[in-house]
C-alpha cells in the first residue's frame, strides 16, 4: 500500500509561497540595476508614476501575492490552479529582464499582456476555492494592467 504524500505544514506551505515570490523578486533587482536612470531617460505620458512608487508597489504586491498562494492551497486548492500561479511568476520574472535588461519594450509588452491574461485565470481558479485568495490577486491585477499601459505608452512614446 503507497503511503499518502503529507501536505507541508501551514508555516511551510507560506515559506514556500513565499520564496517562490521572492525568486521573481530577486529576478527582478537583478536585471533592474539602471531601471531607474533608464526610466527617468524614457518619454513617458503624463499619468506616469515617479521611479520611487515603484518599489513599495511591487513590496506590496508580490506579500499578498505569496498570501494569495498560500490561502488557495490552504483552501485545498488544486495543482491546476497552483500550475497557472507558477506560469504567473514566471511571466512576471521574465518582464524586468526584458524591458530593462534587454531594452525589448515591445517583448516585455507582450509578455505582460499574457501575465494579465494568466492573472486573471488564477483569480478564475483560486475564487472556486478560497475568496480570499483570489481577492488578495487583484491589487497584483490593478497594478499589472497599469504597467500594461504604462509599458504600451513606452513603446508608443518611444
Amino acid at each position: 500500500m503507497a503511503t499518502p504524500i503529507r501536505a507541508p505544514s501551514l508555516p511551510f506551505a507560506l515559506a514556500g509561497f513565499s520564496s517562490a515570490v521572492a525568486v521573481v523578486a530577486v529576478i527582478g533587482a537583478s536585471f533592474g540595476g539602471g531601471a531607474k536612470e533608464t526610466y527617468a531617460a524614457l518619454r513617458l505620458p503624463e499619468w506616469a508614476p515617479p521611479s520611487w512608487v515603484f518599489g513599495p508597489a511591487w513590496t506590496t504586491v508580490y506579500v499578498l501575492m505569496a498570501l494569495s498562494g498560500w490561502y488557495y492551497w490552504r483552501a485545498g486548492g488544486r495543482a491546476s490552479g497552483v500550475g497557472v500561479y507558477g506560469l504567473g511568476l514566471a511571466l512576471n520574472a521574465v518582464w524586468v529582464p526584458l524591458f530593462f535588461g534587454a531594452d525589448m519594450a515591445f517583448v516585455a509588452f507582450l509578455d505582460i499582456l499574457a501575465l494579465d491574461l494568466v492573472v486573471l485565470a488564477t483569480i478564475w481558479l483560486f475564487h472556486r476555492r478560497s475568496k480570499t485568495a483570489a481577492l488578495l490577486q487583484l491589487p497584483y491585477l490593478l497594478w499589472i494592467v497599469y504597467t500594461s499601459a504604462l509599458n504600451l505608452a513606452v513603446v508608443v512614446l518611444n
